[in-house]
């Protein structure tokens, strides 16, 4: 499964509205994109509270998928208390591990999490009524009663919510992750990270508070946490100062105070008014193997070996040409924008978004570098059967086989960006997130 430089990424799909329309309802817009363990599964959710799954179309030769069910997860709500409106946007969606022929899996908003079953049932209708013949038969009992018959009709999928934990954070939900034992979660929200047992709904531990006594001495605030992939005891969280620290619980029941902080030194040179925002990380998650850890900032992608915290193994810079702006970036609120990262299944390639709907994928411990972009032009491209959307990996070259003149390398959409990515676990298929299109593209 190695994407090294001999291999050649290519559109394969697109879902969502294909037109050129600029004008997008609100709540169309995804916010999370998940494929399940095995990657035959795929699930979105949007701003709208929506779920969307989809399934792998095993008659095509080709990685494909198709449309498998739809279901309002999250409502909007209000909190009285707080006089805040709580939003319907899909936060988080994690699947649990298959035990059967149902799905299971956990949705979050910024409040609320969800534990959904998806299952196919089958649909049965009354064929005949119940009837009483009140004229009898010579020799007959004067009333007949007609048993109803019931006939199969026709499978449907539907989805039921199994659990709601709520009422654990008092503030936003940043982050969900399944642990390795199957039977507990975390949730995480801007100072607290909770673990809940997903059987049981009313209780949750607290193994993280860096909330203050006293709110004016708050310095930072917890962005995105997960689980190790291999060992339940262990778990990491970032913050927005750029450190991340690995805990393990069985130290203490509160485990920020013995987590093992990776954090690289800061560069006096590099010191300016924007230092903290860029520095902020946005995303962090373990290679399957437990041995890497990836992790966002607003302009660099790093790698870090957990045996050793001091400093990345690598750091990737992807925005050198945002650099010389961070004062627009910080007058349009861009650059608060939280990117994602994630590891391919053997982890030897990574993947992260960018503006004007860019994918950046490289390679671990290579130089491998590709870039992507999830435009309608490379669907319509596809339906007329052209050879543009095929995309030639090769190291170093950035712009390899995208045919981009240069003056549209230098110009940058800001409204079009690469938030949400999932990479499959067991082959080249990445599923992309482009605000109302779910874009899903192959490595042969």
């Amino acid at each position: 499964m190695q994407a090294n430089s001999e291999h050649k990424w290519k559109f394969a799909q697109c879902f969502g509205d294909k037109g050129e329309s600029d004008d997008i309802t609100e709540a169309d817009i995804i916010s999370a994109v998940e494929f399940d363990q095995t990657g035959d599964y795929l699930a979105t959710g949007d701003k709208g509270g929506r779920v969307v799954l989809f399934e792998r179309n095993e008659s095509k030769k080709a990685c494909e998928y198709r449309f498998h069910t739809e279901f309002q997860s999250h409502e909007p709500e209000f909190d009285y208390l707080k006089s805040l409106e709580i939003e319907e946007k899909i936060n988080q969606i994690k699947w649990c591990k298959r035990q059967n022929s149902a799905h299971f899996l956990l949705s979050t908003n910024d409040k609320t999490i969800k534990l959904w079953k998806v299952y196919e049932r089958s649909l049965k209708v009354i064929s005949e009524s119940t009837m009483m013949d009140t004229a009898p038969k010579s020799g007959a009992h004067p009333f007949t009663f007609n048993l109803p018959k019931i006939t199969y009709q026709d499978n449907i999928i539907a989805a039921v919510p199994k659990r709601t934990y709520s009422n654990a954070h008092a503030y936003h939900i940043n982050s969900i992750s399944i642990n390795s034992d199957g039977e507990t979660y975390l949730s995480a929200d801007d100072l607290r990270i909770n673990l809940w047992n997903l059987d049981i709904s009313d209780q949750s531990f607290n193994i993280v508070d860096i909330k203050p006594a006293n709110m004016e001495e708050l310095t930072e605030v917890i962005t995105a946490a997960e689980f190790h992939p291999n060992q339940c005891n262990l778990f990491m969280y970032s913050s927005s100062k750029g450190t991340i620290k690995m805990a393990d619980m069985r130290q203490s029941a509160l485990c920020d105070q013995n987590a093992k902080v990776f954090e690289e030194p800061d560069d006096p040179s590099n010191k300016s008014f924007f230092s903290e925002i860029i520095s902020s990380i946005s995303d962090v998650k373990f290679s399957r193997d437990g041995r890497y850890i990836l992790s966002r900032d607003y302009l660099t992608l790093k790698v870090w070996d957990i045996n050793m915290d001091s400093k990345p193994i690598r750091t990737i810079n992807i925005h050198d040409n945002l650099k010389s702006k961070l004062c627009d970036l910080y007058e349009n609120d861009c650059i608060f924008d939280k990117f994602e990262c994630t590891f391919s299944g053997d982890g030897k390639n990574m993947m992260t978004g960018s503006y004007s709907n860019d994918i950046h994928i490289y390679g671990r411990d290579d130089n491998t570098d590709v870039l992507l972009q999830a435009d309608k032009s490379a669907f319509k491209a596809k339906k007329l059967g052209s050879s543009k959307n095929k995309i030639t990996m090769s190291s170093g070259n950035r712009n390899a086989g995208l045919g981009r003149r240069r003056d549209e390398m230098d110009y940058i959409d800001y409204n079009k960006k690469i938030l949400h990515a999932s990479w499959h676990p067991r082959e080249n298929t990445i599923a992309v997130a482009a605000t109302n299109n779910l874009f899903i593209f192959t490595g042969e």
